[in-house]
């Protein structure tokens, strides 16, 4: 029997290929699917959750989370119903997902009664501090951290705003969910405190449904000077076309968040929705790469966009100062 000598060429050519062996399988190993949730206050259908869903992704596939790759996305949409929200932040947490992204006050809250270990980022989010979401905006300290939404004093400015465009609103019904807006008193407070300065009375108007919403609006309307003020919160931005819809029978000024002036109201000031998503997917991708949300500092927003709608305004037999178009980053017409 002959044993053939694989000399010494033959040697390290074997050996070459051996080596190669558990390296080409461990390349065929799938990548590990990370995962992470989504508390939306919107419904599924509604194009605010549809855009800022979608900004969420591209921005996440950005930072190198592709879905169906390495990365999967269960969101909920909670329609800005209260109990939905209870619910479905205890499905998502179930899920033991890597992080959480929470839109809204009423999803960080209630995903904050599920855990205090799951990684949240919220945005949306008026005064966290307050809320007790975080310890400070610089250190949030534990595991919650993510964008903030208006502040008090930016309530103001929505009054200086209403004003300019609609001079003869002097009274100012404030609209908002008292179970959706948990962040609603110093906002009301602010105001109510700067209201005088620009000859306005303030009647706070909480509903909870439609049928609330309607005679609120109907009350307001019985006198003149009226203007509706639309708290920037979940339930109001889910119940938009109705609050815009029995205002304008009544031929009532609405201000609110960047929803409304799209959807028919008069005007807004406020930052981007959709964009802040986006925002949001850099602290999703920093906790998945192991940043603890302890350490990420609470963002506030940078860039306000000032939007009017003209043609609401003529319906309203209101002629806007030309320095508010020139002002303005959007007109509708």
């Amino acid at each position: 029997m002959r044993v053939r000598s694989l000399g010494r060429r033959g040697f390290i050519a074997l050996l070459g290929g051996a080596a190669a062996w558990p390296l080409a399988g461990h390349a065929q190993q799938p990548e590990r699917v990370r995962r992470v949730g989504g508390l939306i206050p919107w419904p599924e259908t509604d194009p605010v959750a549809q855009a800022s869903v979608a900004a969420f992704a591209q921005a996440l596939q950005r930072f190198g989370w592709v879905e169906g790759k390495n990365i999967r996305i269960d969101y909920r949409f909670a329609a800005g119903d209260p109990i939905l929200f209870k619910t479905y932040a205890a499905e998502l947490v179930g899920l033991s997902p890597d992080a959480i992204l929470a839109n809204s006050a009423p999803a960080a809250a209630a995903l904050r009664e599920q855990t205090r270990t799951t990684p949240i980022v919220f945005v949306r989010v008026s005064d966290p501090v307050g809320l007790s979401f975080v310890q400070s905006l610089a250190r949030p300290g534990g595991n919650i951290t993510g964008f903030s939404a208006v502040d008090p004093p930016m309530m103001g400015k929505w009054l200086q705003l209403l004003k300019e465009i609609a001079p003869r609103v002097t009274r100012v019904a404030v609209i908002f969910n008292p179970d959706t807006a948990p962040f609603a008193p110093p906002l009301n407070r602010a105001i109510e405190t700067a209201a005088p300065s620009f000859g306005m009375t303030v009647t706070l108007a909480p509903v909870h449904d439609d049928a609330g919403i309607e005679e609120a609006i109907a009350t307001l309307a019985r006198e003149p000077g009226g203007g509706l003020f639309c708290l920037p919160e979940s339930f109001n931005i889910t119940h938009r076309d109705e609050i815009i819809t029995a205002a304008a029978r009544r031929n009532l000024p609405v201000i609110g968040t960047i929803e409304f002036p799209r959807a028919g109201g008069l005007i807004s000031y406020t930052y981007d929705p959709v964009d802040v998503h986006a925002q949001a997917a850099s602290y999703i991708d920093r906790i998945l790469k192991g940043a603890n949300p302890a350490d990420l500092p609470i963002q506030q927003p940078t860039k306000y966009s000032l939007i009017i709608n003209l043609k609401t305004a003529r319906a309203l037999g209101l002629t806007v100062p030309a320095a508010m178009l020139d002002l303005a980053d959007e007109v509708i017409e």
